[in-house]
C-alpha cells in the first residue's frame, strides 16, 4: 500500500516553515498554506504584501529589501540566491520571532527584482545559542559581569574618552581577601557562591553608566565614571561596608567576607589601561599587606620610583653580567669549632661590574628573586662550583640556592648532568636551602632532598632559628647541617636569651646527630662558648669574610660544560 504524501504546505509547517513568492512590482506576498502555524501571533493581512511584513520587522525594517540589491544579478533561468536573517513581532508586548529566509529573485526586462521565491523558518533556537555564545564572549559566565578582555577594552575606551573630554575617573579592582581559605574549607562550589554574592553587593551599589567585570579568581574591576578622589573614597567605602556587613548564604552555612580595593585615578596618574590596571594592582596588594579589608589610592612615589628604576638598571647588569661571564664566585671559610681547620666554604655570588666595582650577594638576589632572574643565576653559579670542586679535589664548598630554585625541573637537569660528567664532585658538595623554603612543603622538600642525597652529597638548613621549623620537621628531612642563624649569634656573649636559644639547638640537634654551624661569630668569646657548647663549626668575622681568593690554591680557569 502506498504511504500517503501530505502536501508540501503541511510538511514545511510541521518543520516550522512557510514559503511564498512575491510579486515585487505589486508588492503581494502569496505564501503556501498553514503559514499561520509559523506565524501564529501575526494578522494575515500584515503579511499579504512585502511593505506590511518589513513593519513587523526588527532591528532593520529594510533587511528583505537591501538583500535582493546587494545580492550579485541574476543571469538566465536560475535566479540570484540570497540568505537573510531577522526578527518579527507584532508588537512590542510579544517576544521576537527569529526567523531566517532563504530565496531566490528573479530579474525583469530592465534587469531589476521582478518577483522573488523563497522559505521561511524559524530559527528562535539557533539565535539564543548565538546570543548565548555573544554573552559569553563578552561577560563572565559565573556572575554574568564583563570579563577581563572586555574590562579592559572598556577601561581602554574610557580613559581615551577621559582624555578627550578632560573629565576624571577612575579605576578599582577589589580583591576578595582570603579566599583560598574558603576553598578549603568548604569547596570550590562555596567559593563560587561568595564570588557571585559579592559581585552582586558591588553591582547593587554601582552609579548608572559605572562599569563592573570579573577581573580574574578573586578579583574584580570596576570603572567609575566622573569620578573624583574624594568619590573614590566615598565609594570605595560603601563597596567594602556592602560586602563585610552582612554574612554570605552557601549551602555549608554563612561565611563571612572582606575584601580590600586599590584604585587609581585616571587619566591623571594612568594614561592607558595597562598602567590603570599595573597601579591599581599595586594598591590593591599594598592594601591586603596593611590590613585586610582597606582601601588604598595609588599616589606617586618619589622612592619608590627611585628603587624601581635600580631594579631596571640592576637587572640589565645582572643579564648582561651572565652573558659576558662576570658572575664570580666569593669563599667564606667555616671551620671546625675546636680545631679551626677549615672544614668548607661557603660560595657567595659576587658581579664584577664594567667600572671594576663588585656587587656582593645582598645587592645581587633580592632584586634577582624579585624579578624572575634567580633561576640563570643559581644556575650560574651551580656551574662555577662544580668547576671548582673538579679542579680541586681536595675542596668541599657549599651554595646557596633561592625558594624557586628547588623545584625547578631545569636546575635537577644541569646537575644531574654535572654530577654524571665529574665523579667525585657530588660527595663534597653542599647544598643550603633556607628555613622559610624547608617550612613551605614539608613533602617537596624532603624529595628535593632525597634526590640530591642519592647523588653523595649533603644538605644544610640556613638561617635556622628564624623561621618556625621543628626539630621533628629536620629528622624528616633527613638533613646533614643546621646553620643557626646569626642574629642569635651574634650577641650571645652579651644576651643570656640568645645564649639559652642557641645553647637548647646545639643540644637538640646534636642529639639527632646533626652536625651545627654558628653563623656571623665576632669574637673569641662567643667562639670559646659555642665550642663548649657542642657547636661543630663556625664562620663569620672572627674567621674570616668571604674573599675571591682561593684559600686552597688551584683554580678553576674555566667553568665546565655540563655533559650532553
Amino acid at each position: 500500500m502506498t504511504p500517503f504524501l501530505p502536501p508540501a504546505s503541511t510538511i514545511l509547517a510541521s518543520l516550522g516553515q512557510a514559503a511564498f513568492i512575491w510579486d515585487v512590482a505589486t508588492d503581494e506576498i502569496v505564501w503556501s498554506d498553514r503559514v499561520a502555524s509559523v506565524f501564529p501571533d501575526i494578522p494575515m493581512a500584515a503579511l499579504a504584501s512585502g511593505a506590511g511584513f518589513s513593519n513587523l520587522i526588527e532591528p532593520l525594517r529594510s533587511v528583505r529589501t537591501e538583500a535582493l540589491f546587494q545580492s550579485p544579478p541574476a543571469h538566465g533561468e536560475e535566479g540570484a540566491l540570497y540568505r537573510i536573517e531577522y526578527g518579527v513581532r507584532a508588537n512590542t508586548s510579544v517576544p521576537v520571532q527569529w526567523i531566517e529566509e532563504t530565496g531566490c529573485w528573479f530579474a525583469g526586462a530592465d534587469g531589476k527584482p521582478a518577483h522573488v521565491q523563497g522559505i521561511v523558518r524559524v530559527n528562535n533556537e539557533r539565535r539564543a545559542r548565538d546570543e548565548q555564545l555573544v554573552k559569553l564572549s563578552r561577560n563572565d559566565p559565573l556572575t554574568g559581569e564583563l570579563n577581563r578582555t572586555r574590562l579592559i577594552a572598556s577601561l581602554a575606551e574610557t580613559i581615551e574618552e577621559a582624555q578627550r573630554f578632560r573629565t576624571s575617573c577612575a579605576f578599582m579592582l577589589i580583591g576578595i581577601d582570603h579566599l583560598a581559605r574558603i576553598n578549603d574549607a568548604f569547596g570550590f562550589d562555596v567559593a563560587d557562591a561568595v564570588i557571585s554574592e559579592v559581585a552582586t553587593r558591588i553591582r547593587a551599589r554601582l552609579r548608572g553608566g559605572d562599569l563592573l567585570g570579573r577581573f580574574s579568581g578573586n578579583k574584580f574591576g570596576l570603572i567609575l565614571k566622573n569620578c573624583t578622589v574624594d568619590d573614590m573614597n566615598v565609594a570605595a567605602e560603601r563597596f567594602l561596608a556592602g560586602i563585610r556587613d552582612e554574612v554570605v548564604p552557601t549551602k555549608s552555612g554563612p561565611v563571612s567576607v572582606t575584601a580590600s580595593i586599590g584604585a587609581v585615578s585616571v587619566p591623571r596618574y594612568a594614561r592607558s589601561a595597562e598602567e590603570a590596571i599595573n597601579r591599581a594592582h599595586e594598591t590593591l596588594d599594598m592594601s591586603k599587606r596593611r590590613r585586610a579589608g582597606s582601601f588604598s589610592l595609588w599616589r606617586p612615589n618619589v622612592e619608590r620610583d627611585a628603587q624601581r628604576r635600580v631594579n631596571i638598571r640592576v637587572t640589565d647588569e645582572i643579564v648582561t653580567a651572565l652573558n659576558e661571564r662576570r658572575i664570580a664566585m666569593a669563599f667564606e671559610p667555616v671551620v671546625e669549632a675546636a680545631s679551626r681547620r677549615a672544614s668548607f666554604y661557603e660560595c657567595l655570588v659576587r658581579m664584577e661590574q664594567h667600572d671594576g666595582q663588585v656587587l656582593l650577594a645582598p645587592d645581587i638576589v633580592p632584586v634577582a628573586e624579585k624579578l624572575g632572574l634567580i633561576r640563570l643565576v643559581d644556575h650560574r653559579v651551580l656551574e662555577l662550583v662544580v668547576a671548582e670542586l673538579a679542579a680541586s679535589p681536595n675542596v668541599q664548598l657549599s651554595l646557596n640556592i633561592s625558594p624557586d630554585t628547588t623545584m625547578d625541573p631545569d636546575w635537577w637537569a644541569s646537575i644531574e648532568s654535572l654530577m654524571r660528567a665529574h665523579p667525585g664532585v657530588a660527595e663534597r658538595l653542599i647544598v643550603e636551602i633556607t628555613e622559610t623554603v624547608a617550612i613551605q612543603d614539608i613533602d617537596e622538600v624532603r624529595g628535593f632532598v632525597t634526590r640530591l642525597k642519592n647523588f653523595g652529597s649533603r644538605i644544610a638548613i640556613d638561617d635556622f632559628g628564624a623561621g618556625y621549623t621543628s626539630f621533628r620537621n629536620l629528622r624528616k628531612l633527613g638533613v646533614d647541617i643546621v646553620k643557626i642563624d646569626g642574629a642569635f649569634v651574634q650577641n650571645i656573649a652579651r644576651s643570656a636569651d640568645d645564649r639559652a636559644f642557641v645553647q637548647t639547638l646545639i643540644d637538640l640537634a646534636r642529639r639527632l646527630d646533626i652536625k651545627t654551624v654558628a653563623e656571623w661569630v665576632q669574637d673569641e668569646e662567643s667562639a670559646s662558648m659555642l665550642r663548649d657548647w657542642g657547636c661543630d663549626y663556625i664562620q663569620g668575622r672572627l674567621i674570616g669574610l668571604a674573599s675571591s681568593e682561593r684559600p686552597w690554591g688551584a683554580a678553576a680557569e674555566v667553568a665546565l660544560p655540563a655533559a650532553s
